[in-house]
């Protein structure tokens, strides 16, 4: 165990005790430090938002990636009330919304439920808030942190309310497909770049990105509906929005599935642009012979 990640975990229970308000003005002069310190990182979301959005201007570019900033800092620390405050707390803060009989189903339903989970900053208060709300199983994908003790301090975390179970991404499908056909939920977050590998180009605001075809597998061989969760940071908590299921998915094409996973999501991210993951570099895997993007 390394001194450095005992300290962080407990330095984050320490600041699961504050204020929320006092928490966030916290994250939101962190977010602007890093703005500045983290160059390399500024830069990948200023091509990003440059190749996603060329719409809008410089200066609209420019506010979103410095308010993208204040949420990874402001989500990061999250982590500390999400993974330690009282249950009371943590659903005081969350708010789950959705049509009646689609939470209805999630809750409690038969039929295996994909959660298609775009990354945003709220993803992990998602999983919270969902998670505290169902009676059946459900299950989630992570892949290994290098420090043991951080691994488990997020496994944990991550399956602290309901029946979690949290599989790594070394797993493989198997044990995913085992338990989507008893009638699980998966809370799955497809939208990155996992290299060349795992990956099928379709385009993504135009632009051919590497994209993992996962929610189409999944939802097919797992006899699985998909429902988008969209969650976004707001000063009181966060606002968890469970979408309605969608109609003629799967169709049995991947590329085609896939193209309008992306599509969809690209929906969802220009309502609130500031709140997607900018900081992945999604077109680092580029087709056969194409110039980089960054």
């Amino acid at each position: 165990m390394s001194l450095s990640a005992r300290l962080g975990i407990g330095f984050m229970k320490v600041l699961a005790h504050l204020p929320l308000p006092a928490l966030r003005a916290f994250g939101a002069g962190l977010g602007h430090l890093l703005y500045w310190v983290a160059r390399p990182r500024r830069k990948v979301v200023d091509r990003n938002l440059e190749v996603c959005l060329p719409s809008l201007s410089r200066e609209e570019r420019r506010r979103i990636a410095r308010q993208t900033f204040v949420y990874v800092a402001q989500s990061w620390l999250d982590r500390s009330w999400l993974w330690h405050a009282p249950r009371e707390v943590v659903q005081a803060r969350l708010d789950v919304r959705g049509a009646p009989r689609d939470l209805q189903e999630l809750a409690s339903g038969n039929r295996a439920v994909i959660l298609f989970a775009p990354h945003f900053y709220g993803l992990d208060a998602a999983a919270t808030a969902l998670t505290m709300k169902m009676a059946r199983p459900s299950m989630t994908i992570y892949t290994t942190q290098r420090d043991p003790m951080i691994n488990e301090w997020a496994r944990v975390g991550r399956t602290r309310f309901g029946n979690v179970t949290a599989l790594e991404r070394t797993d493989g499908v198997k044990p995913v497909l085992h338990r989507l056909r008893r009638g699980e939920v998966l809370y799955l977050l497809p939208d990155m770049d996992f290299g060349p590998s795992q990956s099928i180009f379709v385009p993504f605001f135009g632009v051919p990105a590497a994209t993992v075809p996962s929610l189409s597998r999944f939802a097919q061989l797992g006899r699985a509906i998909v429902m988008p969760v969209v969650s976004r940071l707001t000063p009181g908590g966060y606002e968890i929005d469970l979408l309605p299921p969608w109609d003629d998915f799967p169709t049995g094409d991947i590329e085609v599935d896939t193209a309008r996973m992306n599509r969809e999501l690209e929906g969802y991210i220009r309502a609130m642009p500031s709140q997607y993951y900018w900081v992945h570099r999604r077109f680092k895997t580029r087709p056969e012979g194409a110039p980089s993007v960054y």
